[in-house]
């Protein structure tokens, strides 16, 4: 295993235990529900401490060619590749997640994301611009150059732990910053962890530097601390509204990552088994736990009945629950028991109040490796003849439940597509969206309707490093990945220079 039995505070290259409080939480394995490690949360003298070592470190670090830290940063992505299987058995402890799952993707895509940014800088991609204003003797010349914020405090998600923390250590150390990192006090296993490879791979220390604590005990101090110039935050929206609020007041850059209630829209052209497939990719990934996911799937009255057929036969054959480290499992516990109390509620207020359909129930279903009572499972739930205005339809849940809203394809189709389109706008988010159809013309129509920052055609989930990922509206501010996302960690400075005599000679001078 990666991880310590006790973990604490990471700063100056090494963790730091506290001198002083024993403020301490535990960290759970969601699959049995017995604790896994003990966490010391960050005591104020610590985050001084962490954040003076960012700011120490910052001038060197800045100063460092960007093909150097390239270097250091590809480094860091080897080791993670080398370390995969130890860092995904991590994962799969401490989030619950299915082996099959953390081992492809979460220290893979991490890295990957890692390596994009170090050859993005070594390439130039943050290299400056020059305008020449005026030619001649008495000429000018504008220059602009992107450069690094300094300190940056990054707050990460339990969904994704390791991945989240790379994704926005990754553009923050390329750029030339340098970064207190917050992971989320129900998946804090990672930090220390990554925060050694980066040190073993060069990063200098003080560069990454890893606090740990609930919201009010680390997150807080973390936003307000004036020695953060910028937040980037991975979370639920109200969270992210109120460290949004508490970072503009001290004019801080902020990038918000937040939360969805993401249509998939199923047109009536579209392949059965593809629609069938895009949607269980789209609702039962990571157990439901994605913020991506396209939990309002849109289907045509015209195939209602054959994808219901298609999602439910996939549901009874498709998923395997057990024991998460086994190879062929596929679907595991959610996160903690105060997560699995909030979808069991969703899921018993979408039967007893909202009164839709069940199309599939798992907790009815017989499975021969259905898990022990021990752990935080909750079974898929499919409810289909959903409505607008269901709870279930409307608010993020984060769990494995899917809700059918047919629509009816009657009438002009300008007519119908543009009532679809608004049911599919018709919420506060604006994360993700999808469409599944065989016309991509019609479908590419479709999609660029949607008010989502990230969109897929025929496809789920995606996101390549060179993607942009972002939402609108509710769901957040700025972008991760892609150009735009290392721009995000710099400042634009514009800079005229004059050559010979120019504008203000003679301006104030004796007449």
């Amino acid at each position: 295993m990666t991880f310590e039995k006790e973990i604490h505070t990471f700063y100056d290259g090494r963790p730091q235990p506290s001198t002083s409080g024993k403020t301490t939480f535990q960290s759970v394995d969601p699959s049995t529900a017995k604790p896994l490690a003990t966490v010391y949360t960050t005591t104020p003298q610590q985050l001084d401490a962490a954040v003076a070592s960012a700011q120490k470190a910052f001038p060197e670090w800045s100063r460092t060619p960007p093909a150097q830290r390239a270097r250091v940063l590809l480094k860091a992505a080897a080791l993670l590749r080398e370390r995969n299987d130890a860092l995904a058995k991590t994962e799969t402890l401490d989030t619950g997640k299915s082996w099959s799952e953390t081992s492809t993707v979460d220290i893979a895509t991490g890295a990957d994301v890692l390596e994009y940014y170090a050859h993005h800088v070594a390439a130039g991609g943050l290299d400056g611009k020059s305008t020449v204003l005026r030619a001649g003797p008495g000429g000018a010349e504008i220059t602009t150059t992107h450069e690094p914020l300094g300190v940056c405090g990054g707050i990460g998600a339990w969904n994704y732990p390791i991945q989240i923390a790379l994704w926005k250590s990754a553009a923050c150390l390329a750029a030339g910053n340098c970064m207190v990192y917050k992971p989320s006090e129900v998946t804090p296993l990672h930090g220390n962890t990554l925060a050694a490879i980066y040190v073993e791979a060069g990063v200098p220390a003080g560069v990454f530097n890893v606090i740990y604590g609930d919201g009010p005990a680390a997150g807080v101090p973390l936003v307000a601390h004036k020695g953060i110039a910028k937040v980037s935050f991975t979370g639920q929206v109200s969270t992210g509204s109120k460290v949004a609020s508490a970072a503009s007041g001290a004019m801080k850059s902020v990038t918000m990552e937040l939360g969805g209630k993401s249509p998939l829209v199923i047109l009536p052209d579209a392949d059965i088994d593809e629609a069938a497939d895009v949607a269980m990719l789209a609702n039962f990934y990571s157990s439901g736990q994605v913020c991506t996911n396209g939990t309002r799937v849109f289907v045509p009255d015209t195939l209602l009945s054959k994808v219901e057929e298609a999602i439910a036969q996939r549901c009874r054959d498709g998923i395997r629950m057990g024991p998460p480290m086994d190879e062929t499992t596929n679907f595991g516990p959610v996160v903690s028991k105060a997560h699995q109390e909030k979808v069991a509620g969703y899921i018993k207020h979408g039967k007893e109040v909202d009164r839709a359909r069940v199309l599939y129930d798992g907790s009815k279903e017989s499975q021969a490796n259905w898990p022990t009572s021990e752990g935080f499972w909750v079974p898929p739930v499919v409810f289909t003849d959903c409505t607008d205005s269901m709870k279930v339809a409307t608010e993020e849940i984060f769990g494995p439940v899917m809700s059918i809203l047919p629509y009816s394809t009657k009438g002009a189709k300008e007519e119908w597509l543009a009532e679809l389109v608004r049911r599919a706008n018709a919420t506060e988010m604006g994360l993700a969206g999808g469409v599944v159809g065989t016309d991509l013309d019609l479908a590419a129509s479709v999609v660029r309707q949607i008010e989502a920052g990230i969109t897929w055609i025929n496809t789920w989930g995606e996101s390549p490093a060179e993607m942009p990922v972002g939402g609108w509206k509710m769901s957040g501010l700025g972008v991760e990945n892609g150009h735009e996302g290392i721009r995000a960690y710099t400042r634009t400075k514009s800079t005229l220079v004059q050559y010979g005599k120019g504008a203000c000679a003679g301006v104030f001078s004796k007449l």
